[in-house]
């Protein structure tokens, strides 16, 4: 059985290679380790072996485990699961992202409850197939929703971020992915904070890069399936 620190080696060479063969620099994409459901021994394993970004789903495991880790100052803690009103000020405190935007009394509670003199990273969850069960906005309400999130003192707007459909073909997958990448072009030509899209997991992480992605989203490969 592969540790932690292989598993975490495969997958970086995987994200590496798939970037060099999109033709793009080798640094181009970020690895954001998904850490939900795993005991806190697992992420510091992930920690020893260079990685320094985590990803969490749920809130109050999430900040038990930054509690717990508060010593390893240099972690950069992302919030990418669904965020209820009743829970924004404990994801505000304690998270240096939130991932998945798509309401904007969430996006108003976040930058009214951050921490004085800290700056809240979000991006924008898009929901790229109109899929019903999956969240986010629709493509043709971004504009007015990154204005709206923009004009938030509190948050700076990184980016966008999805989740195809389930069960897509390849074909119908790089659309998706495409289609996102166009999003976030233009969003970047409208805000200079914008250098992030989020989009891509351990299953489709390679298609992601093709089309542009630069930040892929990554649990199971590294730590194994959850219970």
């Amino acid at each position: 059985m592969k540790t932690i620190a292989e598993q975490l080696k495969s997958v970086q060479i995987t994200v590496e290679q798939s970037t060099l063969d999109a033709h793009r620099p080798l640094n181009a994409v970020k690895l954001l380790a998904v850490s939900k459901t795993k005991p806190v021994s697992d992420i510091v394993q992930a920690y020893e072996a260079g990685q320094l970004l985590f990803g969490e789903n749920y809130v109050q495991e999430g900040v038990e485990k930054i509690q717990m880790l508060k010593s390893y100052d240099n972690i950069e803690w992302h919030f990418i699961g669904p965020l209820q009103s009743n829970k924004t000020r404990l994801v505000a405190e304690n998270f240096d992202w939130v991932q998945a935007i798509d309401r904007l009394k969430i996006a108003q509670r976040l930058n009214d409850q951050v921490t004085p003199k800290k700056i809240l990273n979000v991006c924008i969850q898009v929901n790229i197939d109109d899929d019903q069960n999956k969240a986010g906005i629709s493509a043709n309400e971004l504009d007015d929703f990154a204005k709206a999130i923009s004009e938030l003192p509190n948050l700076r707007l990184r980016g966008l971020m999805t989740i195809p459909k389930a069960n897509q073909s390849q074909a119908e997958q790089t659309t998706s992915f495409a289609n996102m990448a166009m999003l976030f072009e233009e969003l970047k030509k409208q805000y200079l904070s914008v250098d992030t899209l989020s989009m891509g997991m351990s299953g489709d992480m390679q298609n992601a890069i093709n089309n542009g992605s630069n930040m892929v989203r990554v649990g199971s490969a590294i730590f194994g399936s959850r219970k």
